[in-house]
């Protein structure tokens, strides 16, 4: 895992990756903000990699819990860089609480990270702490 916490927005159509913006696991529930990690995965080409997104209860149109994200993505190159992550959308109520996101390539788990998406009224809590911030 080379980094993980809050990026830049993510363009899911371009072959670049979101930029870090703040390396945390805590992370303000603000429409639109991008969380999650990019591992560099070397020599697995043409491996497949399982990603989970384990949210707290996001509900569907009919007010039903909604199943964890998940999915697989193909590994292009030798020396390929992935990002796995998320976004907060309206309404923000049920994005609240611990996100695990992991990543298992052939049965194995390779990468694994749980945020907290907290009400951004929290952030400037004395209670509250933060990881570094990046330069």
């Amino acid at each position: 895992m080379r980094t993980w916490g809050i990026y830049t927005q993510w363009d899911s159509g371009s072959k670049k990756l979101p930029k870090i913006v703040q390396v945390t696991t805590r992370v303000p529930a603000e429409v639109d903000i991008e969380f999650g990690f990019v591992v560099s995965v070397k020599g697995a080409k043409n491996q497949e990699l399982v990603y989970r997104i384990a949210h707290p209860g996001i509900l569907d149109d009919a007010g039903n819990r909604r199943a964890p994200f998940t999915g697989t993505v193909h590994i292009k190159t030798n020396d390929w860089d992935f990002f796995l992550g998320d976004t907060i959308w309206s309404p923000i109520d049920d994005k609240l609480g611990e996100w695990c996101l992991t990543l298992e390539m052939g049965g194995t788990l390779i990468a694994e990270k749980s945020f907290d998406v907290f009400p951004p009224m929290d952030r400037d809590s004395p209670n509250v702490t933060q990881d570094d911030s990046l330069a």
